[in-house]
């Protein structure tokens, strides 16, 4: 990585004296007292919060700039985890206001964000999700550089009506015309908004954790369980999944991790599943991260059916904890996974049989955790995925260009 912390860095307050002296790892030094750079954090449900990939991301990357002289603020709703001894006090929290239901929620909730952090005025802001390009105005007027997050295709997620996925696309829109610099969490996805939208992006994926149990569920036994951890969409296989579940049912248990949030039909059809099958077991959304790391680390094999979105948080977990994986092919997760991964068809023989083929072999097994560990160390680490948004922020307030950028 290049060497920024020796660079000057703009104020986020206008009354401060202009005058700036460039101080250690980054700080400024104004009046005789050194100041850090401040980033304010939108589009997430929180600090700390443990509902999907962005919130992953924030628990790991919040704390990462603190250590690295950011004065950081995180934006997010009302959480029942405020609490969480794992917090640390240094990040800052606000909760702002918004509709809470799933089609006005992220703009509900980006808009108020957005309109704070204008009055507040941090040095630079990450912003998750393209559905907040529509506030980046309100950023841009105020002189605040962006670094945002595209996140998925979400206009082409089949869980979203035709109106959000016009609220997307526009959206989309509006971010490739007023963010500063976007981040990519996968190549595809940036090779995708430069076809689409004619801007570059920097790729940042996600990381992974190692559990540190010792021992697994003890309910489920060690290498004898196939485990599937997803939302409840079609775009993730669910149906076709289910639908194989029935067969390898008979000969393996079987560990769902999930919910649709909503209800519904999928969930009913687990709940069917569940009556039918001893061996089908459905913990819902698992908020114990040290437990749903153990259920991947001591799995037999585990299945991977998300279709849409880049890099996905939960097969970089699966990956670090070894998880044997069978992965619906796609070009996302092959980009992730690598040649050596193995992969099936969307459909429920497809699954079944691939899975089947991982369970009744100790030696793919192992091949396959080797794979994932392998994998892991080429960019899917926490430590590489901060450094890099470290340095993206950086460059923001010091007016470097940036580096590693995806034409």
């Amino acid at each position: 990585m290049d060497d920024y912390h020796g660079s000057e860095v703009r104020i986020a307050d206008d009354n401060l004296d202009a005058g700036t002296v460039s101080g250690p790892e980054g700080s400024v030094k104004i009046g005789g007292a050194f100041m850090n750079r401040s980033v304010a954090i939108i589009g997430t449900r929180g600090y700390p919060s443990f509902y999907g990939g962005f919130e992953t991301a924030v628990r790991k990357l919040a704390p990462y700039l603190v250590e690295h002289d950011w004065d950081v603020t995180v934006y997010g709703r009302s959480s029942p985890t405020a609490g969480d001894p794992n917090r640390d006090l240094r990040v800052k929290v606000v909760t702002t206001g918004g509709i809470e239901n799933k089609s006005l929620s992220t703009l509900s909730y980006g808009l108020t964000a957005c309109l704070h952090a204008a009055w507040s005025k941090p040095d630079v802001a990450l912003v998750m999700n393209v559905a907040n390009g529509f506030w980046l105005p309100i950023l841009a007027m105020r002189g605040i550089p962006t670094v945002v997050n595209v996140d998925g295709i979400e206009w082409e997620r089949a869980k979203w009506g035709r109106f959000a996925k016009l609220v997307f696309k526009w959206g989309a829109r509006l971010t490739a015309r007023f963010g500063t610099v976007l981040v990519a969490d996968s190549k595809e996805i940036a090779r995708r908004w430069q076809a689409e939208f004619s801007r570059s992006s920097i790729f940042i994926p996600y990381g992974g954790d190692a559990s540190v149990v010792a021992t697994g569920d003890e309910c489920f036994p060690k290498n004898r369980y196939i485990l599937a951890v997803a939302r409840f969409v079609p775009e993730n296989t669910i149906p076709e999944f289910l639908e194989a579940v029935r067969g390898l049912s008979a000969d393996y248990q079987v560990v769902i991790v999930g919910s649709s949030g909503y209800g519904g039909q999928l969930e009913d059809d687990v709940d069917r599943l569940v009556a039918d099958s001893a061996n089908v077991h459905w913990l819902g959304h698992v908020a114990d991260d040290q437990r749903l790391l153990s259920l991947w680390k001591n799995c037999g094999a585990y299945f991977h059916g998300h279709s849409v979105g880049g890099t996905n948080p939960a097969l970089v977990q699966a990956m670090a904890n070894g998880a044997p994986t069978v992965a619906r092919d796609t070009v996302y997760n092959r980009e992730v996974l690598g040649p050596q991964g193995r992969f099936c068809q969307p459909d429920a023989r497809s699954i079944e049989d691939s899975l089947r083929a991982v369970m009744e072999s100790a030696e793919e097994q192992n091949r396959l955790r080797q794979v994932s560990l392998l994998r892991l160390q080429e960019g899917y680490t926490w430590e590489s995925v901060c450094a890099s948004y470290d340095e993206a922020l950086s460059r923001q307030t010091a007016g470097l260009p940036l580096s590693k950028v995806i034409p």
